[in-house]
């Protein structure tokens, strides 16, 4: 598989995930930080990284992951990716991108 090639609505990313800003309806309401903190797992980031990254302390993010992984009712990271991908979170290599909306030129 080549090298991630995506980018977001509003600017590049090097890490190839285009998220969906949650306009996709989802049976869960997630915050703006979830959302945020998906897009960074899918990144397949750490909770350090991500702790780093966002500069928020790691049991922050670790109390984040958890309450996603509830709300979504995934068990793990990649079932969280997968639920993502399903419901337009998230596209990774141009997999389930058409879910998610272009920017207006």
């Amino acid at each position: 598989m080549g090298a991630w090639q995506l980018s977001t609505f509003t600017t590049n990313r090097e890490d190839g995930i285009k998220m969906a800003g949650g306009e996709s309806q989802t049976p869960v309401s997630l915050s703006d930080r979830e959302l945020q903190i998906i897009d960074l797992v899918a990144t397949g980031l750490t909770n350090q990284l991500i702790a780093e990254k966002l500069e928020i302390s790691k049991r922050t993010v670790d109390n984040h992951i958890s309450n996603i992984l509830t709300k979504t009712q995934t068990e793990n990271r990649v079932a969280l990716v997968r639920w993502a991908l399903h419901w337009g979170k998230v596209c990774l290599n141009d997999v389930n991108c058409c879910s998610i909306p272009h920017p207006q030129d």
